[in-house]
């Protein structure tokens, strides 16, 4: 199959309950991961392969705004990565879907498509070799193939049992750990066969649907394997992420850092025995840089490990930071400890704060001073939230837009 004409389809129509407080008022598929949104990600991965069209199956004001603000109709992302002829994006019409496999029906009559169609969630990560799978897919005349992978843990994934020819006889949505058949998760990347149009017509299917059940790994998968349609499992070892937690984000983020190739970083590295890049290509970016990278050859700074710093950033002397990244236009004052986390665009981060295992949202004001710093310890902070001098932050999560009082202790908490 010629993958510039593959459609690929990508489901975006929950809350991501899981991610929040990141994605309250942003959809799951933008939240920033190495200073670029998410979906930017596997749209890039699929992209380098051939493919052109990609339709995103929003549902909601939140979702819809944040992948329209970011991508628009795909000229802007052509132009930045060079990608010739141009990507084209298309939305879902405003029509509600009840779950991820009525989006893929609803964009498949909408749009009209009649060929092998490819599935991808918002907030997945991955490498994949795309011909390989389409071939896969073919060969076994599968009415739907999914991308299998297999994990030490299966918590939160669908599990699926296959025989010796990789055909698979039974499927579970998220079972308990002690009740699980497999550990072969499901990865949500599947390849979808013409006839599935039709299949979404069955009276069986169509009454799901009225009933508000037409999901994916709990309703249409299970259809299709009862029904004796040929659903196939593709196994892989390559890199795979659902960004769906905190923990995961973080997770998937240092697993980035080590493994992008340098120029996935968009930056210059500062130390060429070394993984420390620094983003920017404006002649204000290239003098930041330069200060920055002085500042580390100085020892003035400390930086350890993979690190990613982006376009016009302040770091302050004797800071330390290791295995972290540092969005746009963040200001970090003197003797700061950042490590293993993820600082946002556009934060403020005050004198002698240390920030560990955490996220710090956009445009977040941590006001610690030397005198009375602030620690912020395995916590994830929403967008716009104000610390005051003295907090501690140990295991929990802040909203949006919340000023956390001065000399406060959050422990275990999540703060609406």
């Amino acid at each position: 199959m010629d993958l510039s004409k593959l459609k690929v389809i990508v489901p975006i129509g929950g809350e991501a309950l899981r991610l929040r407080p990141l994605t309250i008022e942003t959809s799951k598929a933008t939240v920033r991961i190495l200073n670029r949104p998410l979906l930017e990600f596997p749209i890039l991965e699929l992209a380098r392969q051939g493919v052109k069209e990609f339709i995103f199956g929003v549902r909601g004001y939140v979702n819809y705004k944040s992948l329209f603000d970011n991508f628009k109709e795909g000229i802007g992302l052509s132009s930045r990565y060079k990608i010739r002829p141009r990507l084209h994006f298309k939305y879902q019409p405003r029509i509600d879907s009840v779950g991820n496999a009525d989006s893929v029906r609803i964009n498949m009559d909408y749009y009209d498509i009649n060929d092998i169609t490819m599935v991808i969630q918002g907030d997945n990560l991955f490498h994949l070799e795309l011909t390989k799978f389409v071939e896969y897919h073919e060969s076994k005349k599968a009415t739907m193939s999914i991308v299998l992978k297999k994990m030490d843990s299966i918590e939160g994934f669908g599990v699926a049992v296959m025989d010796e020819n990789k055909r698979i006889t039974k499927f579970v949505e998220k079972p308990k750990s002690q009740e699980a058949p497999s550990n072969v998760v499901n990865t949500g990347i599947y390849l979808l066969s013409p006839e599935v149009r039709e299949i979404f017509k069955e009276k069986e299917v169509v009454k799901m649907r009225k009933e508000g059940r037409m999901d994916f790994g709990k309703d249409f998968i299970p259809y299709l394997i009862e029904t004796g349609r040929k659903v196939y499992g593709y196994e892989t070892e390559d890199l795979w992420f659902d960004v769906g937690t905190p923990e995961r984000y973080l997770e998937a983020m240092l697993t980035l850092l080590k493994t992008v190739p340098d120029e996935g970083f968009l930056g210059k590295k500062i130390d060429e025995d070394r993984r420390i890049f620094i983003q920017g290509q404006s002649p204000d970016s290239i003098r930041r840089r330069n200060y920055i990278r002085r500042k580390y050859k100085e020892k003035e700074i400390e930086l350890e490990g993979n690190i990613l710093i982006g376009r016009h950033c302040h770091i302050g002397s004797g800071t330390y930071i290791e295995e972290s990244v540092v969005d746009n236009f963040s200001v970090i004052r003197a003797e700061a400890k950042i490590i293993k986390s993820a600082v946002m665009d556009r934060v403020y981060v005050g004198e002698g704060t240390t920030i560990e295992n955490s996220i710090v949202g956009r445009h977040c004001e941590i006001r610690s001073t030397k005198d009375n710093p602030v620690r912020i310890v395995n916590s994830t902070l929403g967008d716009d939230v104000v610390v005051e001098e003295g907090t501690v932050i140990i295991r929990s999560k802040v909203y949006p837009h919340k000023l956390i009082n001065a000399n406060s202790r959050i422990e275990d908490s999540v703060i609406v």
